[in-house]
């Protein structure tokens, strides 16, 4: 999943990036409104962090704004402004959520998880193939009873493949899915990474070859799981 962080002070936006990265986002961050509105104009984020209090464009306008033109992001306000007012502003700008600062990463993160699950594009919380169920609410993937250990990318780039069934998908194109544009890899390591999904699956007893290669095209889900 991809989140986008709002929020001029770095102190507080850097180990939120952080924690967010090590439970399988994809983060971006702007630290000023105006910047804030252009990504989240451009790209589909399933999470929005967004301070109120922020230069160049305040908060809630950016919030008021994004939902007048359809965004359907789940966004959840992050402020010092702690007034019962200032709680209605923001969830009558669109917010789907208010936390104050200094606030409990525990909380925060459970905050992510319930705003994620109204606001997924995801129907369904379980992704199947065959025996292999891929669980986005709990980030766990598991064959049978087995788990199967995946790094953050692997888990991304299968739940990619299991949402996109039919799709078959080049290295370009899983670079511009799962990685940030600075952070875009080479195709070496896209290759790489695939790799490594493949042999934790057959670590964990998974038999029939669950990535195919298509030569000349990409990589896509196995055609023949029912």
């Amino acid at each position: 999943m991809k989140a986008l962080i709002i929020e001029d002070d770095e102190r507080i936006s850097d180990p939120i990036k952080e924690v967010l990265e090590h439970n399988q986002f994809v983060v971006s961050l702007a630290h000023d409104g105006s910047t804030g509105l252009n990504l989240a104009s451009s790209d589909h984020y399933d999470l929005i962090l967004l301070d109120i209090m922020l230069p160049k464009l305040d908060g809630l306008k950016l919030c008021r704004t994004l939902r007048e033109n359809g965004c359907k992001s789940g966004i959840i306000m992050l402020t010092a402004l702690d007034q019962k007012r200032n709680k209605i502003d923001g969830l009558d700008a669109g917010a789907d959520d208010y936390l104050v600062k200094p606030f409990d990463i525990d909380e925060l993160l459970a905050r992510v998880r319930a705003v994620t699950r109204r606001n997924s594009e995801t129907r369904e919380p379980l992704l199947k193939w065959r025996s292999v169920v891929l669980n986005t609410a709990t980030c766990e993937v598991r064959n049978g009873d087995t788990t199967v250990t995946l790094t953050p990318t692997e888990f991304r780039m299968l739940a990619h493949f299991l949402r996109n069934p039919n799709r078959t998908f080049s290295k370009d194109e899983l670079i511009n899915r799962l990685w940030l544009p600075d952070e875009a890899p080479t195709d070496h390591v896209v290759k790489a990474h695939i790799k490594g999904l493949r042999k934790a699956l057959v670590q964990a007893g998974v038999t029939t070859s669950m990535i195919e290669t298509v030569y000349g095209f990409g990589y896509r889900l196995a055609q023949h799981a029912p």
